[in-house]
C-alpha cells in the first residue's frame, strides 16, 4: 500500500505542462493564469500542445489507479487519490501545480470506470447552466462523490474497476475537497510572454 500511493503521488507529480512549456520556449506558470493545466497550456501554446497535456494529466490519475489495484481496491483508491496530490503538490516545483481536474478525471477512468460518462455529462451540464468553471467543477465534484457512496453502499458492478469499498467515497470526498481548496481562488491573469523569450 505505502509503495503503491508513494508511486501514484510521483506519478501524479509528472509535470506535464511545465515540460510542454519547456519544449515551446514559453512558462504557463508565467503567462495567462499561471495554472500549469491543460487549459492554460492550451491559451498560450496551442490546441496540440494543450491536448497533449491533457492526455498525460489524465494518464497520471489513471496509471496510478490501475497501479494500485494491482494491490487491492483500497490500493487502488488510495493511489488514485495521491496521484491528484501529487499533480496539485508536486514536489519538483515548491508543492506548487495545477488544479487536479483532469488527473481525477483520470483517477476515475482507472478506479469508478462505471461512473466515467455520467461525470463528463454531469460536467457538461452544470458547466451550461453555471457559466462558471468553479461551480461546475464544485457540483460535479459532489455528484461524483455521492455517486461513489452509492456504489459502495449497494455494491453496484463497476465494469473493469476495483470493487466498490469504504475507499470509494473517501477517495472521492478527499480529491474533491482536494480540488475545491486549490480552487478556493481565481487565478491571476499574467502578461503574456512571446514563444521563445523564456528561459527558465
Amino acid at each position: 500500500m505505502i509503495a503503491t500511493v508513494t508511486a501514484g503521488y510521483l506519478l501524479g507529480s509528472l509535470p506535464a505542462a511545465d515540460v510542454a512549456g519547456r519544449l515551446v520556449g514559453m512558462s504557463p506558470r508565467s503567462a495567462g493564469t499561471g495554472n500549469p493545466g491543460a487549459l492554460n497550456a492550451t491559451a498560450l501554446l496551442g490546441v496540440r500542445w494543450g491536448a497533449a497535456v491533457g492526455v498525460v494529466d489524465v494518464a497520471k490519475g489513471w496509471a496510478a489507479a490501475v497501479l494500485g489495484a494491482r494491490v487491492s481496491p483500497n490500493a487502488a483508491y488510495a493511489s488514485a487519490t495521491a496521484a491528484v496530490l501529487g499533480h496539485v503538490f508536486p514536489p519538483w516545483s515548491r508543492f506548487h501545480g495545477g488544479k487536479g481536474v483532469a488527473t481525477s478525471y483520470g483517477a476515475v477512468l482507472g478506479a469508478f470506470p462505471a461512473y466515467a460518462v455520467p461525470d463528463l455529462a454531469v460536467a457538461t451540464v452544470a458547466a451550461r447552466l453555471t457559466g462558471d468553471p468553479r461551480r461546475a467543477t464544485h457540483i460535479a465534484s459532489a455528484v461524483w462523490t455521492g455517486a461513489a457512496l452509492l456504489w459502495w453502499r449497494r455494491r453496484l458492478p463497476n465494469l473493469w474497476g476495483p470493487d466498490p469499498t469504504v475507499g470509494l467515497p473517501v477517495s472521492a470526498a478527499l480529491i474533491s475537497a482536494l480540488i475545491a481548496w486549490r480552487m478556493r481562488r481565481p487565478d491571476r491573469v499574467r502578461s503574456n510572454i512571446r514563444p521563445g523569450n523564456w528561459k527558465g
